[in-house]
């Protein structure tokens, strides 16, 4: 919001830059202010975001454990496929990777 009336201010001091006539001391204020509010307001909008920071929390304490569930003997359980890539020129011509 600060920044919106900033801007129309901004705006007022290019009108009246142009429109009061003779020019004179205040033509350069009005001027002055027309190119440095922008400035002042992106740094003001910019300083008050600092104070609505989120900081991320930790889900995990927030959990409860779980039981552990038990295990089954070893031998029931499912067999574990295992893929190993070599590069081309390891394997020999004409023979296999294994």
């Amino acid at each position: 919001m600060r920044y919106l009336i900033m801007m129309g201010v901004r705006v007022a001091c290019f009108i009246l830059m142009v429109a009061i006539q003779p020019y004179g001391w205040y033509t350069w204020v009005f001027g002055a202010a027309a190119i440095f509010l922008p400035y002042i307001a992106v740094v003001l909008a910019n300083v008050g975001q600092d104070g609505k920071a989120v900081h991320a929390e930790n889900p995990e304490r927030e959990l409860e454990a779980a039981a552990p569930a038990a295990r089954e003997p070893e031998a029931s359980a499912p067999p574990v496929i295992r893929i190993t890539e070599t590069h081309p020129a390891a394997v020999p011509p004409g023979g296999d990777a294994s």
